[in-house]
Order: structure tokens, then sequence, then C-alpha cells
């Protein structure tokens, strides 16, 4: 990415999709700890959000480091 300030928009719209993840995989672990009989949707969702959660972090610690070589 070219432009920091797109970078850290992309970096904030992945957090906030990060929140929405967290929300389903909460809810899709409540499913499994439940003992629903068929939970492989549940599963997928839980893996789905946890490459979201790892996009967000790797974004995050890329862009902090962008900007901190930037400033100094």
């Amino acid at each position: 990415m070219r432009n920091l300030k797109t970078q850290i928009r992309v970096t904030m719209a992945l957090g906030a999709l990060s929140l929405l993840a967290g929300l389903a995989t909460h809810l899709a672990l409540t499913d499994i700890y439940h003992g629903e009989a068929d939970v492989a949707l549940e599963w997928n969702i839980v893996r789905l959000c946890a490459l979201v959660l790892v996009a967000f972090i790797g974004m995050a610690l890329f862009t902090l480091s962008r900007a901190l070589r930037r400033v100094t």
C-alpha cells in the first residue's frame, strides 16, 4: 500500500471487522459448547474469524512499524 493514510484506514476497517468476528466466534463457540448435533458450520465460522483476527493483527503491526519509521 502506497499511502500511509490508506493503510491506516484499511487497518481500522479490519479492526471493526475483528470486533464483529469476535461476536460471531462467541456465538459459534456457545453453540458448540451446548452440544449441537452438527457443528461443522460453527467450526468453519471460528476458523474464518481466526483468519480475520490474524489479518488484523498482522496489518496493525505492519502499519505501526511503517508509521514509526516515518516519524523517526
